[in-house]
């Protein structure tokens, strides 16, 4: 990597950590960052992915009391199917010929960034119910399990927007409390990222010295970072990470 290069990953992951710890959305910077250093389209989705999960990983600590309220039935049937989700979508990241992957990639950022637009509105929506808490049926775990099953493929294999479909999957089966499903959402994607995060390990995909660095970028704007960030409202940074998302997403459609 040439000097340039490291400073550019290192203040992208900084950004990248600080954002995820807020608003989310860290991976709209990371991994155009590291195709604008040369690093391939799949390399960079997979080395973006290793290099965000830690953080993922740390958020879940923070919901232990509102995982422990949740159905168990629920949380062994959701991650499990987030594990092979996950699973099955970076296996078939990385069986995608490269200029396939390069064609759906716009497409692919459009979708996350109407994603992370929408996803305010959809919380905003979520917070305003108050129903009663009802236990699960057979067949809404049935349900669940296949759209998480989607879902978790989709997370797997690029993973932009997860968790607002997750929330809207979750509230359409009648979960009601906005923490409790923003915990659940925080383990699965932590275990959707998580599989795939071994499953590019040992494939070889992940670019090691970026991948350490932006590690060390992301903790630092996780921790450091988002005590500033905290202080800015927070509809303008979804604002940023959105403007950022739709120009990412028209450079990669007019790119030659």
């Amino acid at each position: 990597m040439s000097f340039p290069n490291i400073i550019l990953l290192l203040l992208v992951a900084i950004v990248g950590g600080t954002l995820n710890s807020v608003a989310g959305g860290g991976s709209f910077f990371t991994f155009p960052a590291l195709i604008f250093t040369r690093v391939p389209p799949i390399a960079a989705n997979a080395t973006s992915t290793v290099a965000l999960w830690p953080g993922s990983v740390a958020s879940v600590g923070a919901y232990r009391r509102e995982l422990s309220t949740l159905d168990r039935r629920l949380l062994v049937v959701m991650t499990v199917t987030s594990l092979i989700g996950g699973l099955l979508g970076a296996i078939l990241l990385l069986k995608t010929p490269a200029s396939i992957f390069e064609f759906l990639l716009p497409y692919l950022l459009l979708t996350a960034t109407l994603l992370f637009a929408g996803s305010g509105f959809v919380s905003k929506k979520l917070k305003a119910r108050h129903l009663e808490k009802s236990s699960i049926t057979i067949a809404q775990l049935v349900w669940i399990s296949i759209a998480q099953l989607i879902i978790a493929v989709y997370g797997g294999y690029f993973g932009g927007g997860i968790g607002i479909l997750m929330l809207a999957t979750l509230a359409l089966m009648g979960l009601d409390n906005i923490h409790s499903m923003n915990a659940l959402k925080t383990l699965l994607a932590s275990c959707i990222n998580g599989v795939a995060v071994v499953t590019f390990i040992i494939a070889g995909a992940v670019y090691w010295p970026q991948t350490l660095l932006m590690i060390v970028g992301a903790i630092i704007g996780g921790y450091g970072g988002a005590y500033y960030a905290r202080k800015i409202d927070q509809k303008w940074v979804r604002l940023f990470v959105i403007i950022i998302g739709f120009a990412m997403t028209l450079y990669f459609f007019i790119k030659p």
